[in-house]
């Protein structure tokens, strides 16, 4: 069997299999931000959620607190003192049985947090009862958490003031 010079090899050339390659990574390129957009609104997801169960237990301690289910002195404005005593649960006053009443099963974490070793309290800003709300800061109560992210939302707010 002779070859003659107008009979091809098969498979791929050089140019074409370069040009497979730069039309990939043109593909690669693409989807790249896109996933990194998915990520990121999948943490503005979880802050959301995490923000909120923390507001609904605070909400919750308060309304136990006034309908003196659980113990509070006459100069306490009847928030938590901080966020672990809603996870170690208060004794039911009006129980038989003294019950305790959990608030929260545990204390989310801010996703924005940069430190992934902190405790979940430790990543949140609080605002007592007492502070205005253009200026939070800590006090004798939890009143409100929020996020220390300096970052921008999608939606152009800083995560701080969700």
């Amino acid at each position: 069997m002779t070859f003659s010079a107008t009979t091809r090899a098969a498979g791929f050339t050089l140019i074409e299999l370069l040009v497979t390659l730069t039309l990939l990574a043109i593909m690669a390129t693409a989807v790249m931000p896109l996933t990194q957009l998915n990520a990121r609104r999948a943490k503005e997801q979880e802050l959301k959620l995490a923000l909120r169960d923390i507001r609904s237990a605070l909400d919750d301690y308060k309304r136990a607190a006034d309908e003196g289910r659980i113990e509070k002195s006459a100069t306490s404005t009847g928030y938590p003192k901080n966020l672990q005593v809603m996870v170690d649960g208060m004794e039911d006053r009006k129980s038989p049985e003294k019950k305790r009443i959990y608030f929260l099963r545990r204390i989310p974490r801010d996703p924005f947090f940069p430190d992934e070793t902190a405790p979940a309290a430790a990543t949140w800003g609080y605002r007592s009862y007492q502070s205005p709300p253009d200026a939070p800061r800590e006090g004798d109560d939890v009143y409100d958490v929020y996020s220390l992210s300096p970052e921008t939302a999608l939606n152009g707010r800083p995560y701080r003031e969700w």
